[in-house]
């Protein structure tokens, strides 16, 4: 059977996110926050296994026009759920209602919850109410514009948790930005990679991840592993390709600095958690103190900000230092995530390209400077 998959994806990685999943095989449409796209049970495993910079994986049940409860209710119910939900299923609503007439997300709950049970008394020939202690099924009705989604979570927790992070800072990156920040640079396995702001250590586990092929949900489990019409063995077959694909032998030559020595153990904790304990290196170390014999490698980093009070001028200052010590790595591409809007300015040169990304609720640019291509072999 083929299902009407939803890839979500954070503002301004929705490019990212389609190229990902056409690299599983499947053809996909590009919407504001998500990737639509079509498969089996099979990809709805693949999926979640795969995406690195995905939110999560949801199942379209319905789609259409709903501008009273009862249109909601009727549309709702006339829905097979019993293609999906067992009898004992778990399923709580949630709800969301953009530009609607139906704005009441609560009342928009309560009865598509209600069209559920309806549905299922008639299917299951039961009356009252369902017991509810058998596996989860999250469904969720988003409004836009009078057009009702009900969809179901594919995944649980957030793509974003890999299970790896033991420890974090104070702003962690989300581990799906950290993999979008690498995929969107020119770095190569073979190529030296350092982070010069690594706090918990996120963005260099996420380069080695991606430089051995390692999918980011090997080690952790989905909502939809417990649902019984996707096989056990569907599971078996994602997992054991995900074993085939990976390079553990790949070598990778993966740094990691930060100011503060805490956040370097935390790193080297989470580090070890991801299998990567003897693969990266994560050392004390100042921006300015950064020095390499090495050439054509590439620099990610997600610095602090400054936008709070008292904080400015010190990353101001941090900015110019980190222009005077990158500028005499002539061969080397850097990367830079930041909501300073005066970056290009303290740190003295203009980005190559800046692209528009939103860490969490905070827009951010993240400037592009490349460094000399290799010379030809």
């Amino acid at each position: 059977m083929k299902y009407d998959l939803i890839a979500t994806s954070a503002m301004g990685l929705e490019a990212l996110v389609a190229k990902e999943v056409r690299a599983l095989g499947y053809d996909c449409e590009v919407e504001n926050g998500k990737i639509t796209y079509k498969g089996d049970a099979l990809a709805i495993a693949r999926s979640n296994m795969w995406l690195r910079t995905a939110d999560r994986i949801k199942i379209k049940i319905g789609e259409f026009k709903a501008t009273t409860f009862d249109e909601l209710f009727e549309k709702t119910k006339s829905l097979p759920w019993e293609n999906y939900l067992p009898e004992n299923a778990e399923f709580p609503v949630t709800g969301k209602s953009v530009k609607s007439k139906l704005f009441s997300v609560s009342d928009c709950q309560a009865i598509v919850k209600k069209a559920i049970v309806e549905r299922m008394r008639s299917h299951y020939k039961k009356t009252g109410w369902f017991e509810e202690n058998g596996p989860l099924f999250k469904i969720e009705v988003a409004l836009h514009k009078d057009i009702a989604l009900i969809s179901l979570d594919a995944s649980g927790s957030g793509l974003h948790k890999r299970g790896y992070r033991a420890g974090q800072g104070e702003a962690p990156l989300k581990e799906t930005l950290a993999a979008a920040l690498v995929m969107l640079t020119n770095w190569t396995p073979e190529k030296p990679f350092v982070d010069p702001f690594c706090g918990s250590g996120t963005i260099p586990i996420e380069a080695a991840l991606i430089g051995q092929n390692i999918a980011p949900g090997f080690n952790r489990e989905f909502v939809s592993e417990s649902w019984n019409w996707i096989p056990e063995k569907v599971w078996e077959e994602a997992r054991n390709e995900t074993e085939d694909l990976a390079k553990y032998d790949q070598p990778l030559d993966i740094t990691g600095t930060d100011i503060d020595h805490r956040m370097v153990k935390i790193a080297q904790e989470n580090a070890f958690e991801a299998g990567f304990g003897d693969l990266i290196s994560f050392k004390q170390m100042q921006v300015k103190d950064f020095t390499t014999p090495k050439e054509y490698g590439v620099i990610v980093g997600n610095p602090p900000y400054g936008e709070r009070l008292g904080d400015k001028e010190a990353v101001q200052k941090m900015y110019e230092e980190m222009g005077k010590t990158f500028s005499l790595l002539d061969t080397w591409s850097i990367y830079i995530l930041t909501s300073n809007e005066e970056f290009e300015k303290y740190y003295g040169k203009p980005a190559t390209k800046k692209r528009k990304l939103f860490n969490g609720f905070i827009r951010t640019d993240y400037y592009q400077y490349w460094g000399k291509r290799p010379p030809k072999s």
